[in-house]
């Protein structure tokens, strides 16, 4: 028997579905017009394509692509009021892949320190 615990099948299941839903989210905002989109949409608080479009440099078409890939990501929400399709970011997946990349960077830092102990303890003993 191991001395640790074989990892359980569901939360390894979980850890797969979030790192797929951060590879989704950075390939989202991997385009530099849809970081715009993001950025626009949060300084109004909730816009639509309309909105948005007056302020880019692109169709109100290329904004609604877009804004439907934001969606697909779950990094913006559309709702209908009248007529119109209003978008508000959504900030979950934003927060979870700033966390991932927050222990990727710790995990770099703690690397790091223990290189940098390992130097100066060689150097100590020379």
């Amino acid at each position: 028997m191991p001395d640790h615990p074989m990892p359980d099948r569901s939360s390894r299941t979980n850890q797969q579905s979030a790192g797929t839903d951060i590879d989704s989210v950075l390939a989202a905002l991997a385009d530099p017009m849809r970081r715009r989109v993001l950025d626009l949409l949060a300084g109004h608080g909730a816009a639509t394509a309309t909105v948005l479009a007056a302020e880019l440099p692109i169709t109100r078409q290329a904004v609604v692509q877009h804004l439907a890939m934001l969606e697909q990501v779950q990094l913006v929400a559309s709702s209908r009021v009248g007529r119109e399709r209003r978008f508000s970011v959504r900030s979950e997946q934003l927060t979870a892949t700033a966390a991932w990349m927050n222990s990727v960077a710790q995990q770099w830092d703690t690397r790091l320190e223990a290189i940098r102990r390992i130097a100066e303890s060689t150097e100590n003993d020379s």
